[in-house]
């Protein structure tokens, strides 16, 4: 039973000043549950799970447990709308519940039948005795994507389970670590989106405030832009559904070579890549450009042996660079442009 209201008080001010700070989501499900539990709701485990907007993954989830698990706290997912994920997530209290339109569900392990979600077989054989599952919806204005709602459950191995007070406390105190969630979680979305319009020098300058209209400053640099040789003969002679593999292919090693090597994407054009390295002087911008052009040769040699193997058409990175001193401006989408029309050669 949970000690008094003194407590719950405690524990919503303690969420809200952590997601108000920053941090980690799985701080946060971590501080929350250990909380609960001194508070006298004895948690066994704890789920939250929330949409996100990323180029691989469609959202993420965090776990806590009080026994000891090998399993990792973070997990990243993957699009849930095809295939043996889509029929995971159908089997799942949480599609139950947008279904339904309801808000909780919950499942006494032992006195009643759990309607046979897959997420919640073999809770019984773990110990648990009680299992309850939020759904905690922001309205449309609220959403950014996919990400619409806050999805929570929590179990416990008491022997009787959660009491009335128990499920009383879960409710009031569910909805505010999901804002917290939430509000965590919208900073990583803008860091990802940042990262991924802007690259992630330049994005993380933007959300510290350090970019301003008309502002510029004189940088080291040496600027890359690479291509993939024969590219356009290469794709008029492969099947369609060829075309788009290759090109991941090649430019996953294009552009982690790059950003080993702390240097920014800029801009993606077909099959080309623009890039930029910076430094406290023109030898270390020009250093860390030729340590990524060695590991896109060493990448380029080992995967198109790999792809040769496997069937599959093969090219080559070639690559131009330009190295000098250059004014940084604060909008640098006319520089990228015109940085393409005058495209290097190879060499």
């Amino acid at each position: 039973m949970i000690a008094s209201r003194s407590a719950i008080n405690d524990i919503q001010s303690w969420v809200v000043a952590r997601g108000l700070a920053g941090g980690s989501e799985t701080d946060e499900l971590n501080g929350f549950c250990f909380r609960c539990r001194d508070a006298g709701l004895p948690l066994a485990h704890g789920l939250i799970i929330i949409d996100t907007l990323h180029p691989t993954y469609e959202g993420r989830a965090f776990r806590w447990h009080l026994a000891p698990t090998n399993e990792s706290s973070t997990i990243e997912y993957g699009p849930t709308k095809e295939g043996e994920a889509a029929a995971h997530w159908r089997q799942s209290p949480f599609h139950h519940l947008l279904q339904t339109g309801d808000d909780e569900y919950r499942w006494q392990i032992g006195v009643s039948e759990s309607e046979g979600f897959g997420m919640v077989k073999g809770l019984r054989e773990a110990g648990h005795t009680d299992y309850i599952a939020f759904v905690n919806r922001f309205d449309k204005e609220g959403s950014i994507g996919e990400m619409d709602a806050v999805y929570s459950h929590w179990t416990t191995n008491a022997g009787d389970g959660f009491d009335d007070a128990g499920v009383e406390a879960l409710r009031e105190l569910v909805p505010s670590l999901a804002l917290a969630i939430k509000c965590i979680s919208l900073s990583r979305v803008a860091s990802t989106l940042a990262d991924v319009y802007l690259g992630h020098q330049t994005g993380q300058r933007v959300l510290q405030g350090q970019m301003s209209r008309g502002v510029a400053e004189r940088i080291h640099a040496a600027l890359w832009f690479s291509d993939l040789r024969d590219f356009t003969t290469i794709s008029e002679q492969i099947a369609p559904e060829e075309i788009i593999p290759l090109l991941n292919d090649y430019a996953e090693i294009v552009i982690s070579s790059i950003q080993d090597r702390d240097g920014e994407v800029l801009k993606l054009m077909g099959d080309g890549v623009l890039a930029i390295f910076t430094g406290t002087s023109i030898g270390a911008a020009c250093k860390a450009a030729l340590n990524a052009e060695e590991s896109v040769r060493t990448k380029a040699q080992e995967l198109s042996l790999k792809r040769t193997t496997d069937g599959k058409p093969t090219t080559s990175v070639y690559l131009g660079l330009h190295v000098g001193r250059r004014v940084l401006r604060q909008h640098r989408q006319r520089p990228a442009a015109r940085l393409h029309r005058h495209r290097p050669g190879r060499e």
